[in-house]
């Protein structure tokens, strides 16, 4: 089911200020168009969240879409990624990958960050992720509307996200 509105809130355990607290509100203007605002507490940071779906997944092609958010976990305040990303989800195994070319305000040039979603069955799902500079692993539950996720930030701080849709 999809929603208009979607809302996520985001604690990981570190001493930088930007990436300790984060929650986002996106609002879906299309099936393909979502827009919206990040909030950086600790950081007295507000920033753009964009995502435009360039083409859907298909039976043999992958979804392609581009879209910006803040750079990556620890990045400095200010520094925003854009990117554009393919996904597909494997036919025959519980298995979503995605790859990314995206550039970096943080670094000043091109990144490749890259991951996987495996469905584990009732409502649990691991994500192994690279983005472009650190590795990260999540352990994701979700229902219908709600969802929460640990988080092991650069395989060393743990963390926890929580999602809902209305």
């Amino acid at each position: 089911m999809s929603y208009k509105w979607t809302f996520s809130g985001r604690f990981v355990n570190t001493d930088l200020e930007r990436p300790r607290w984060r929650s986002t509100l996106n609002y879906s203007l299309s099936p393909k168009l979502q827009v919206g605002v990040e909030y950086n507490p600790d950081a007295g940071e507000f920033g753009p969240l964009f995502t435009w779906f360039l083409v859907t997944e298909g039976d043999r092609s992958p979804a392609l879409f581009l879209g910006t958010s803040s750079d990556r976990i620890g990045s400095p305040e200010g520094t925003q990624s854009y990117y554009l990303t393919a996904a597909k989800h494997h036919p025959a195994w519980p298995v979503s990958a995605y790859v990314s070319l995206s550039y970096s305000e943080w670094d000043g040039g091109m990144n490749l960050p890259f991951g996987a979603h495996v469905e584990l069955g009732r409502g649990f799902a691991l994500q192994p992720m690279y983005d472009g500079q650190r590795s990260h692993f999540l352990l994701h539950y979700n229902r219908e509307r709600y969802g929460v996720s640990l988080i092991w930030a650069w395989l060393e701080e743990v963390g926890i996200s929580f999602n809902m849709g209305f």
